[in-house]
């Protein structure tokens, strides 16, 4: 399996500093980041919203391929996930990752379907990376 790669720039302090993250595939090409945009709502992403668009486009795959080993597909799984940063210990720290699943499943009843969500919430690679509590709201949409 190839790597992934992205990278970061920073330049100055905490507060004033600024910095663009980047990734290999040059799907995020110099997105601004900085302490501005993680606490004060600017313009540009931060760290706690990269992983949740990890997280949630990571679980959505790994749902798919949960059904895919019971013979369903799914027409469309919405994944979102909201990340918990909280200070702690004179420092900060991710505490807490809530995924809320919504999703079309054609033929699935909502006991297989929450066995499967509950299932891919426990092995997703990005859930296996994260050692916040992970919690999960799963609704199958007709």
């Amino acid at each position: 399996m190839p790597d992934s790669k992205g990278s970061a720039v920073w330049k100055g302090d905490l507060k004033s500093g600024k910095g663009h993250v980047s990734t290999e595939s040059g799907a995020l090409d110099n997105q601004p980041y900085g302490f501005n945009t993680r606490f004060e709502d600017a313009p540009g992403t931060n760290p706690e919203e990269l992983v949740g668009a990890a997280h949630a486009s990571c679980y959505a795959m790994a749902m798919s391929l949960g059904l895919g080993e019971k013979d369903l597909k799914a027409d469309e799984i919405n994944a979102r996930a909201r990340v918990t940063l909280e200070e702690q210990g004179g420092g900060f720290a991710v505490t807490k990752v809530h995924l809320d699943v919504s999703a079309r499943i054609p033929g699935i009843d909502d006991e297989t379907f929450q066995e499967v969500a509950e299932q891919t919430k426990l092995n997703c690679p990005i859930s296996k990376l994260l050692t916040a509590d992970i919690t999960l709201d799963a609704k199958l949409e007709s």
